[in-house]
């Protein structure tokens, strides 16, 4: 059976900006679907302990009012959020994630922010960790596409029904949809090993960023451009209680 005929974990978060060191996740969403197997969804609206910028309302639909008023702790949903990957991770299931740079170091910093032990860490290191990233996936295929690549723009290139962008849950759904559809649209990507291709991702990740950085140079933009994939390293080891300990 190939990779993407199997059971597959999405995710997406919503978040309250775009800097993945400091700002913090708003919504959330995991679900583990295909391989025959009844689909196991899970949906956090989150109370972020800071305020939500208009501008950021303004994509996702969350207001300071609404995570105040019906959000979870953070800790509560990273935690959550955090076990339920890991499981599947340790059952060789595949995170699917958009552009997962952001929404697996997002994660990662929440975790090492509110005491919560990291994924990464989880499952024992960089090692453990396999993920599928539709966003990569195509601006290794698909190189020359021109325009941007976002997920609604891929979607609509690939024929993926996407409802509510910007939405978690849907945002979810549509990128392993939309890994599925690239996967059956091309074989050696569909006949690769998850292993494998996770690999490959990390030095396709890699050399995009180098890519875009000498775009940057040549144009006189000293900006850098993140290579690492699909977490970001931490500057500083995780601390975090130990419940099984106290």
């Amino acid at each position: 059976m190939n990779w993407f005929d199997r059971r597959l974990a999405a995710f997406d978060i919503e978040t309250t900006g775009t800097d993945i060191e400091n700002d913090r996740i708003v919504t959330a969403a995991v679900s583990i679907v295909g391989g025959g197997e009844q689909t196991v969804s899970r949906n956090w609206l989150v109370n972020p302990g800071v305020p939500i910028p208009a501008e950021a309302t303004e994509v996702h639909k969350i207001t300071n009012q609404m995570a105040m008023r019906d959000g979870v702790p953070t800790a509560t949903a990273v935690e959550e959020i955090t076990s339920l990957l890991a499981g599947a991770l340790e059952e060789e299931v595949p995170v699917i994630a958009f552009n997962a740079r952001f929404d697996l170091t997002i994660l990662d910093r929440e975790a090492r922010r509110h005491g919560v032990e990291p994924l990464v860490d989880r499952v024992g290191g960089p090692d453990g960790l396999l993920v599928v990233d539709p966003y990569v996936l195509d601006r290794h295929y698909n190189k020359f596409r021109k325009g941007r690549k976002n997920l609604t723009i891929l979607c609509e290139a690939f024929g993926v029904p996407l409802t509510e962008a910007h939405a978690a849950d849907a945002d979810a759904l549509a990128a392993v949809r939309l890994a599925w559809r690239m996967a059956s649209r091309n074989e050696e990507l569909g006949q690769m090993e998850l292993f494998e291709l996770h690999e490959s991702q990390i030095h396709w990740a890699a050399e995009q960023a180098r890519d875009l950085q000498e775009f940057f140079a040549k144009n006189g933009r000293d900006e850098h451009v993140e290579g690492a994939w699909p977490v970001v390293p931490a500057a500083a080891p995780a601390v975090f209680e130990d419940r099984l300990a106290a």
